[in-house]
């Protein structure tokens, strides 16, 4: 279950780096799941920085749970 969390949490943190990079310099578009979410979601419509940023912490925070589990 730990690699789960892991594995998650390494994608999702990913997703939002690589995001936030390529909206503010528009690098990595290959990286089409979180501008499908931002662009399809109504109310995520124009906030695509502040929800990419939100994506890494997410990732980040499942990361930390992945290490709080292992122990």
């Amino acid at each position: 279950m730990k690699k789960l969390y892991e594995v998650l949490g390494v994608v999702l943190l990913f997703g939002g780096v690589s995001g936030v990079i390529q909206e503010l310099t528009g690098w990595f578009p290959f990286m089409g799941y979180t501008r499908f979410l931002t662009e399809n979601v109504d109310f995520l419509a124009g906030r695509a920085v502040f929800t990419n940023i939100v994506i890494a912490v997410v990732g980040f925070a499942v990361l930390m749970i992945a290490d709080r589990r292992g122990r």
